[in-house]
């Protein structure tokens, strides 16, 4: 959910609001901050200044502060859609979505072919369970996102696909990918001629354990030509998915023998075996709520007896399992793992993965391995909705714990609790 900037529109302080935008572009949010505050003690009626400064204190989490400074930029310009988007975005993270659902639909009459608008109310939409309706405005995130142009040759919106090609094209992150390649069955149950997958190399050695691709491309060079293409997370919208209407045949996804047979070796062989992943990708939007600071978070954990745990986190992050070696041992893998392939092996052999909203929660789901997923208080992602413990992706091993005022501190105080629980029940 991008923020829109406005320029001043011809005020007189054109340049300190250049120069507040470029010491933000810098990092330099004290500085920005100051810069617009200067402004705004000049005059209070520059609504852009309001509206950028709410830009500002949004990204810093002051939520309230920020809101407040739409307002008065909404006062002094009733008919911008692009502040009613940003103060929209607000709203949602100050859990008043039924506002934010005004805001969004009053920008879009404001500007119908507002993009941006369209998208942010697809996504609130399906986190309110409202799917038939919500999937059509999610269609706007091509203009938003911009990931992907038009191939030569028909994008599919359900037509008949008896003994036709299909390729079907990824977007946004590896977990989006692993969740909506379950309609790949379906498509296929379609009469298809053949169903190609376009994916990183990384996610090929799972992706070809699912029932109806045909082919995976993983060198944009090797791409021909099919009678349609499809982007993956269009499927729900022409397949006319609802809550209800979920395929969640599960699981969807499968590991080589010679996988298991490689990573077993390695994995502890008594006690319950938990994975661990406490970071995302940091470029994400919401990173900074939706992981753990460090690992060392995780620590009430080990207080539970008879677990052992597993790091499966990528990246330099595993560095900081060490760092807590002493306090926090677990067996660290992350670092071995090559592939998606190496992946789901390993998952595949564990009692229960504990993690962030990362492609890892996809991974467990997609192979039906019981995961507890940790939850941020704001910014949740559409797909795990606003409330309740269970997904209708993953219904059968997939738990949502959901971060309220506690902060991280009380949710791992919950797992732990639960996880006490299961062992309890063990002996």
């Amino acid at each position: 959910m991008n923020r829109k900037t406005l320029s001043d529109c011809g005020h007189v302080d054109h340049e300190h609001m250049e120069a507040a935008w470029r010491a933000w572009q810098q990092g330099d949010l004290t500085a920005a901050e100051h810069a617009y505050r200067s402004v705004l003690e000049r005059d209070d009626c520059n609504g852009p200044a309001h509206n950028n400064l709410a830009n500002l204190l949004r990204q810093c989490g002051r939520l309230s502060e920020a809101e407040a400074h739409y307002c008065r930029a909404l006062e002094l310009l009733p008919d911008s859609a692009e502040i009613r988007n940003n103060r929209a975005g607000t709203l949602e993270r100050l859990h008043r979505f039924d506002q934010a659902e005004i805001d969004y639909r009053r920008a879009l009459e404001l500007k119908p072919d507002f993009a941006e608008a369209r998208f942010n109310l697809g996504m609130l939409l399906l986190s309110d369970r409202r799917y038939t309706e919500g999937w059509q405005y999610y269609e706007a995130r091509s203009d938003t996102l911009g990931e992907h142009g038009q191939l030569p040759f028909p994008q599919w919106n359900g037509e008949d696909l008896s003994g036709k090609t299909l390729l079907l094209v990824p977007e946004q992150g590896y977990g989006d990918t692993l969740q909506f390649v379950r309609y790949v069955p379906l498509l296929k149950a379609q009469s298809a001629a053949k169903i190609s997958v376009i994916c990183k190399p990384v996610l090929a050695p799972l992706l070809r354990t699912v029932e109806g691709i045909d082919e995976l491309i993983t060198d944009p060079q090797a791409l021909r030509v099919h009678a349609y293409w499809a982007l993956l997370m269009s499927l729900p919208l022409h397949m006319g998915t609802t809550v209800e209407s979920i395929p969640a045949r599960i699981p969807y996804v499968g590991v080589s023998t010679q996988r298991l047979e490689t990573w077993q070796a390695r994995l502890p062989s008594d006690g319950l075996r938990v994975g661990l992943v406490w970071k995302g990708n940091p470029e994400h939007d919401n990173d900074a709520q939706r992981s753990l600071t460090h690992f060392s978070d995780l620590a009430p954990l080990w207080s539970v007896n008879g677990v052992r745990f597993i790091s499966l986190q990528a990246g330099d992050a595993e560095t900081q399992a060490d760092e807590c070696k002493v306090l926090q041992p677990a067996l660290c893998l992350g670092r071995e793992i090559s592939d998606f392939g190496d992946t789901a092996a390993i998952v595949a052999q564990l009692n229960l993965v504990i993690c962030v909203d990362t492609a890892i929660a996809h991974v467990a789901g997609a192979l039906g391995v019981a995961c507890w997923l940790m939850l941020p208080q704001t910014g949740v992602d559409w797909r795990w909705h606003r409330t309740g413990t269970a997904s209708p992706w993953y219904p059968n091993d997939m738990y949502l714990f959901r971060q309220h005022q506690g902060g991280w501190p009380a949710l791992i105080d919950e797992v732990k609790d639960a996880l006490a629980d299961i062992m309890r029940s063990a002996r």
